[in-house]
């Protein structure tokens, strides 16, 4: 797939996005309307974009700037590798320093 580059269409696309959310929020206080609920959507929200700005911001920024996300898949990915380069990293100083490799 190809990168959106039309500015219009990437304006256009954040619109929706807020859109599904307004409506998604609303719905859910619509049909429980009280304050624990509309708090909890609140926190729902924020949370999430705090998430989002961690995946994304705080991991090419402070924890490896060599890296550059696409997208949550691409996050998905780094995680994966990570975990997956740190363990074979565990295992083969073990091997290394004639230790077994620890257990999972």
């Amino acid at each position: 797939m190809q990168d959106l580059t039309d500015k219009r269409l990437i304006c256009l696309k954040g619109g929706l996005f807020l859109l599904m959310g307004v409506a998604a929020a609303a719905l859910l206080i619509a049909e429980t309307p009280t304050w624990k609920t509309a708090g909890l959507v609140a926190l729902a929200v924020w949370a999430f974009a705090r998430a989002y700005y961690f995946a994304f911001y705080v991991i090419e920024h402070y924890v490896d700037p060599g890296y550059k996300f696409s997208g949550l898949g691409s996050f998905l990915r780094y995680v994966l590798t990570q975990r997956t380069k740190r363990q074979g990293d565990t295992a083969k100083a073990a091997i290394t320093a004639g230790t077994n490799p620890p257990e999972r």
